[in-house]
């Protein structure tokens, strides 16, 4: 089904040949990096040398949970208009339901900020942020930066980014993104998906091939091959908006008459053009798909690549269930969650279904979920069954083609354009619950149950296809290839009027007469102080699991009224990894506000020391220690919320994403790697920590525990110039104020 090719590979005759059968000299090696679609689209962008590009955007993008924190922040660094078209959405906190007025407050400060700088608006409940990119700004050939972690838009010719938000800052204010030249990996799809197969059941399979292993971390994706033909847009679109859960840093693929047919359907036919690998192209590494060998797959919690066929895992329900039963009691504390209890009589019985959002919602998605459900009905028991279609034009094309008719008398229940399902805040199964989505991520709690609260569900990704295929069998789960039913041909009709008369277009037409509009729980960034001469740090939480998602490291759903309120979202810092982490972040805040207004550390932490001699300029602050945080979401308030705490630094053996990496950086915090098997309250002291920014290498630091002193040597990896003066600056407003 899936085949990792390790080491260089040329694309010959439309087929990938590994470098040692391939004769090719070293020129032809480097001619060949130049002939991948991706290094023309990035050269394209590209201010800097070929190894370190500086690239600036054809469009931003954001939704309503980050776009108030990226104008706040722009505007404190100086902000008067957007330099490029900028799309706000109000997709993630539409439900307004939570936390009195502030939702919509948000969206009116967004409308407010659209007409004073210059940006497009989208109402709530009009799209989700990716399906409205896809339909409306998307172009073979263009790069889009967006903060959310799920900008994709390759299969339509887009190299597309999810950063966390002060990267947009930096391209609002005409600076650039800076990242060493990726690797390119070929991704040759091969053969046609087979009846009950969709888009979920590759990209899952996928993920499950590449993500534990590293295989495809921080490069591009080019997909390539005869495959790609056999794929409608949709299907390709499905695929490419998952491969954000196999950590690479984008993807692009090769274009042809169906992308041309999309652009067309959606009046922006001079959005395409053909992108064709040349012959001849080298990549760093290729993964290989049999589209004919994809099974209908499911990945079981707690993360998208607990990648199992649907046939293995109903071969060996209990045990396979057991083990993700055990990691969930892990998480919850006690030994009340259970998921083998959902297994009965041999079967395996799922207590919910949804369809969503930027990689459910799609037109065919939900077509041939209701060509499955055709005559039959979910039943009137606990099973329940939601569909979100991504956008309202597609919504109109299903009602026009009889679809929400056919799923409503079915027993689904069919809702507007709402990414909440994928984060928490939409659609929460009860305790012990297990649910089934086409959506992106099934991180622990992303689904909205709260652990330290004695609340634990469950969630599991499939495809739509086997989700209505399910429901059709009463919550019993089943794949779609063991049904049998009739895919039925429907023709999807985009109406443009929907956007034309509801959608605020006024990207890069700014009023500054206009003013912003604040409601009560929009807050400005607290002032962050310079990092110092010397640093000491507190180790104030300690992380042993293998991997830290974002969601771990700040809450999704419930803290998502409060992404406008830097302070009180701090509160939620940690709270359902180590509830013990804002209490104590905060006591060396305080420690450090000691230092600064008397001169000297509080005699409490100069005890604890073992002697150490503490030069004057030295800052005091508190660190994460991990393993290999920032997996998952591009959310900046991951890295921010520790940074509002008084936080300093992560030290971790690796970053999951560049982007968290990235968020880091932006709020001046030192992303320390390094061997350290820490314990909460142990310190590290590094003296004229100035200057080892500035070298950018590694360093002896001292490492105190128990009043006893070693040395442990922390390294800060590779640093642009600008990224050195963001972190000695304290954060990315300030090195903007200080340029200004």
């Amino acid at each position: 089904m899936i085949k990792l090719i390790k080491g260089g590979v040329y694309y010959l005759e439309g087929k990938p040949v590994k470098e040692k059968n391939a004769f090719r000299t070293s020129a032809q090696k480097e001619e060949g990096r130049k002939k991948t679609i991706a290094y023309g689209i990035l050269m394209a962008h590209n201010l800097g040398d070929e190894k370190k590009l500086r690239i600036k955007f054809d469009e931003l993008t954001s939704h309503d949970i980050t776009y108030v924190g990226i104008i706040q922040t722009a505007k404190a660094s100086g902000l008067t208009s957007f330099p490029v078209p900028y799309t706000l959405t109000n997709c993630h906190n539409s439900l307004c339901a939570v936390g009195g007025t502030i939702n919509e407050d948000d969206h009116v400060f967004g409308l407010s900020a659209a007409k004073k700088y210059g940006a497009n608006y989208v109402p709530a409940h009009l799209a989700v942020i990716h399906q409205f990119m896809r339909e409306e700004s998307a172009a073979c050939g263009a790069m889009i930066l967006g903060s959310d972690s799920h900008t994709r838009y390759g299969a339509l010719g887009t190299m597309a980014v999810g950063e966390g938000g002060p990267e947009l800052v930096k391209q609002i204010l005409s600076q650039t993104y800076d990242v060493d030249y990726p690797e390119i990996v070929c991704v040759y799809l091969k053969g046609k998906p087979r009846k009950g197969v969709g888009p979920h059941d590759v990209a899952i399979a996928l993920c499950g091939a590449v993500f534990k292993n590293g295989f495809v971390k921080n490069k591009v994706l080019e997909f390539v091959g005869p495959g790609i033909a056999n794929l409608s847009q949709d299907f390709r679109n499905g695929i490419d908006v998952m491969t954000t859960e196999t950590a690479c840093l984008s993807s692009v693929w090769e274009t042809d008459e169906t992308t041309h047919a999309f652009f067309q359907e959606h009046g922006r036919e001079g959005a395409y053009r053909a992108l064709r690998a040349q012959e001849g192209a080298y990549y760093d590494c290729a993964v290989t798909i049999d589209l004919s060998r994809v099974e209908p797959m499911i990945a079981l919690p707690f993360h998208p690549s607990n990648a199992y066929t649907i046939r293995e895992f109903l071969a060996n329900p209990y045990e396979i269930l057991k083990g993700v039963e055990e990691q969930g009691r892990k998480l919850k504390g006690d030994d009340s969650f259970c998921l083998t209890d959902k297994i009965r009589d041999g079967k395996v019985y799922v207590d919910q279904g949804i369809i969503a959002g930027c990689a459910g919602g799609m037109f065919e998605n939900i077509a041939e979920a209701a060509d499955i459900l055709k005559d039959k009905n979910i039943g009137a028991d606990a099973f329940t069954l939601s569909v979100y279609p991504s956008s309202q034009p597609v919504y109109q094309g299903l009602v026009d083609c009889g679809v929400v008719s056919e799923l409503m008398t079915a027993g689904a229940i069919v809702k507007t354009a709402f990414c909440g399902p994928c984060f928490g805040a939409g659609d929460v199964p009860a305790n012990n619950g297990l649910s089934i989505r086409h959506t992106t991520r099934n991180f622990e709690s992303r689904e909205g149950s709260k652990p330290s609260g004695g609340q634990l569900a469950a969630v599991a990704l499939m495809d739509a296809r086997s989700i209505a295929a399910t429901a059709a069998n009463g919550g019993v789960l089943t794949s779609a290839m063991d049904v049998s039913y009739v895919r039925r041909r429907r023709k999807y009709k985009f109406n443009g009027e929907i956007y034309k008369n509801r959608v605020y277009h006024g990207a890069c037409r700014p009023h500054a007469e206009e003013q912003l509009v604040y409601g009560p729980n929009i807050a400005d960034w607290p002032e962050q102080i310079p990092l110092g001469k010397h640093l000491l740090m507190k180790a104030v939480s300690v992380l042993t699991d293998p991997v830290t998602t974002t969601d771990e490291l700040i809450p999704s759903g419930e803290t998502s009224s409060y992404r406008s309120n830097p302070l009180k979202l701090a509160s939620f810092a940690l709270s359902r990894k180590d509830p013990a982490y804002v209490g104590l972040a905060k006591a060396v805040q305080a420690d450090e506000a000691v230092r600064r207004e008397q001169g000297t550390l509080p005699q409490s932490v100069l005890s604890e020391l073992g002697g150490l001699e503490i030069k004057d300029g030295t800052i005091y602050g508190s660190v994460v220690v991990a393993v290999k945080p920032g997996d998952g979401s591009a959310r900046e308030q991951a890295a921010s919320c520790q940074r509002v705490l008084g936080g300093v630094a992560n030290i971790a053996r690796e970053y999951a994403t560049k982007r968290y990496r990235s968020n880091l950086i932006n709020w001046g915090m030192l992303p320390l790697t390094g061997k350290v098997d820490a314990k909460a309250g142990d310190y590290f002291y590094i003296e004229n920590v100035d200057e080892f920014v500035m070298r950018g290498d590694s360093v002896k630091a001292k490492w105190i525990r128990d009043g006893k002193i070693k040395e442990v040597e922390l390294s800060l990896g590779g640093l642009t110039s600008e990224e050195k003066q963001i972190i000695l600056a304290g954060c990315l407003i300030n090195r903007n104020k200080n340029k200004a």
